[in-house]
């Protein structure tokens, strides 16, 4: 059970979110009795918090008009999980144009934190490791990612200058479905109604975003994260690769992820079709050997020399000394 002191916090956050609050409301989304979110109450007025008493059937508790928060008011639990969240971001990635907006955020929270609570904190980030970052994030411009987070939500075209891998600048329409991270890049997809076909795009090679007067109803049962991995693995590259391999989708799933390979459906035999796109094959007779599946490369021929050289120094380092 929570301790009265995160239940008094979290009774001042429900408060704080507006409206009128009814006792048994109130009692409910604490998991206490009326009497104790009376003693709750009592305790939020002795802290010079003005809660308002409303008798009558409808009555209940809400803050006086014009209330606002102390700058930072946050459990052990609400700070870990916001410091975590800020460090995550900045160690993935998913930060945008302003570098130091992160680490300047980090810096204030931890500032007005009791010492108690900062310290274990700080014991908690200088312990964790991540296992995955990538090699150098793209990060979006600030106003461009809220802009198009805005245009997602309310359904609204935006207007967005854009350039290509090659740098080719070109001026856009969008009508956005989604905003996407993945991999230290953010992406938007949707529909480009100049063209009549869905697109993705990547946020920070967008230079401007403006929204658009008017709205655009989204397809039933878009899923923007599955449009932009199959778009991620259908993207040209320097080697187009086909390989059969018997398993299970879960299974291969562990090893090609959707933003590398496309998968068919297991045929009868429990074959699966696996096309995928590389601008190396080095890495490739390593993937196909830890499946531990049959496979039959269809292509290209320079993976089979890749697949039997990997072969014979395996079976030459299992040869005993001699």
């Amino acid at each position: 059970m929570a301790r009265p002191t995160a239940q008094v916090l979290t009774l001042l956050e429900l408060l704080q979110s507006g409206g009128l609050r009814t006792l048994a409301e109130l009692a409910d989304r604490l998991g206490v009795d009326p009497r104790t979110v009376r003693r709750y109450v009592a305790h939020l007025i002795d802290l010079g918090v003005p809660v308002e008493s409303v008798r009558g059937r409808h009555g209940g508790y809400r803050l006086a008009a014009g209330f606002r928060l102390p700058p930072l008011m946050l459990s052990d639990d609400e700070a870990l999980a916001v410091l975590l969240g800020l460090v995550a971001g900045r160690r993935t990635g998913l930060t945008t144009a302003t570098g130091t907006a992160g680490e300047t955020a980090t810096a204030k929270i931890r500032r007005v934190l009791p010492d108690r609570l900062a310290r274990k904190l700080d014991a908690v980030l200088d312990s964790l490791a991540f296992t995955t970052t990538p090699g150098e994030a793209a990060v979006p411009e600030t106003a461009v990612l809220l802009t198009i987070a805005d245009a997602v939500r309310h359904h609204r075209p935006v207007a967005i200058r854009y350039a290509a891998a090659d740098g080719r600048a070109s001026a856009r329409t969008v009508h956005p479905y989604g905003l996407v991270a993945h991999a230290g890049r953010w992406y938007v997809t949707g529909a480009d109604p100049q063209l009549g076909e869905d697109r993705t795009f990547r946020l920070d090679r967008i230079a401007e975003a403006r929204t658009l007067p008017g709205s655009f109803e989204p397809p039933a049962g878009i899923d923007p994260a599955r449009r932009v991995l199959s778009g991620l693995a259908r993207a040209p590259y320097r080697h187009e690769v086909t390989v059969r391999i018997q398993g299970t989708t879960e299974h291969l799933r562990t090893r090609l992820p959707a933003a590398v390979a496309e998968l068919s459906a297991p045929d009868d035999a429990g074959w699966i079709r696996a096309d995928l796109r590389a601008e190396r094959l080095d890495w490739l007779p390593a993937v196909l050997a830890s499946l531990d599946r049959p496979f039959v490369i269809e292509r290209p021929a320079e993976l089979r020399s890749l697949v039997a050289a990997l072969a014979d120094r395996l079976a030459a380092g299992a040869r005993p000394p001699g």
